[in-house]
Order: C-alpha cells, then structure tokens, then sequence
C-alpha cells in the first residue's frame, strides 16, 4: 500500500505535464543540439517516476530515513512547480531557479539515501543524472532566447 501512495504523488507530479504541454512555444525556442529528441522525455520521466516510488517505499522501511523522506517530499513539489513555470507562464528563469533548487534537493537526497541504503540511493541516482541534462537544456534555452 505505501508503495501506490509514492506512486500517487509521482503520478500527481507527472499529471502537469498533461495540462502544461510544451507546444508551439517551446518548439519555437532556441534549443541546444544535446537537446534529447521528444520521444525520450516521457520515456526519462515514467522510469523516474517508478524509481522514486520505489525508493520512497524502500525508505519508510529504514530506520532514521525521515530526513531523506522529507527531501523526498520537498523534490516531488519542486518537480511539480516546475512544468507549470517553464511551459505554463514560459518563465525560463524561474523554471531554472526551481530546477537548481531541485538538483540540490535530489542531490542530497541521493548522498543520505546512500549512506543508509546502498540500492536506494542507487535507485535515486538517474533521477539526479536526467536533472543534469534537464538542468543543463533548462541553461541553454536560458542563454539562447533572451527577450
């Protein structure tokens, strides 16, 4: 049962991308070539969002993990702002504002669930890896369309 509550929250987060899609205005943008083809961003963020439910669950089963599930619960509502922000109101900065504050949570988040759970923070890691890549588009598109 506690697995399907982090799935709820993951799907709740992944359910902005139904209303915020990225459409016309972001097809017009100024994109760098490692721009990952669009195809790639739902397969990226389904698997993510499968891992983060599994570690979320896996955590409420370690002892002293209640730092990493309240990290847990602060990057799902970073990640959940920010579709709205960048594809919604187009607010590229904000949107990298929110995705770097979101790096750092993730990135801590994986660095304790490390310390108390080598295969949960193993599970965490291509989330922060995937927040590279979005980080980083997040920075060019920033730098490229300047208005």
């Amino acid at each position: 049962m506690t697995f399907f509550i982090f799935l709820v929250a993951c799907g709740a987060a992944a359910s902005t991308g139904l209303f915020f899609k990225p459409g016309a205005w972001y097809e017009s943008l100024t994109k760098p070539g490692f721009t990952p083809p669009n195809w790639a961003f739902p397969v990226a963020w389904t698997t993510i969002y499968l891992l983060l439910a599994w570690a979320g669950y896996r955590l409420t089963l370690i002892p002293g993990s209640e730092t990493v599930l309240a990290l847990w619960a602060a990057q799902i509502a970073l990640n959940t702002l920010w579709t709205p922000v960048f594809f919604g109101a187009h607010r590229i900065f904000a949107g990298m504002l929110i995705i770097t504050l979101l790096w750092l949570v993730v990135a801590a988040m994986v660095v304790l669930a490390l310390r108390l759970d080598v295969m949960t923070g193993l599970i965490l890691f291509p989330y922060l890896v995937w927040l590279c890549v979005a980080a980083a588009l997040n920075f060019s598109i920033l730098r490229g369309n300047r208005t």
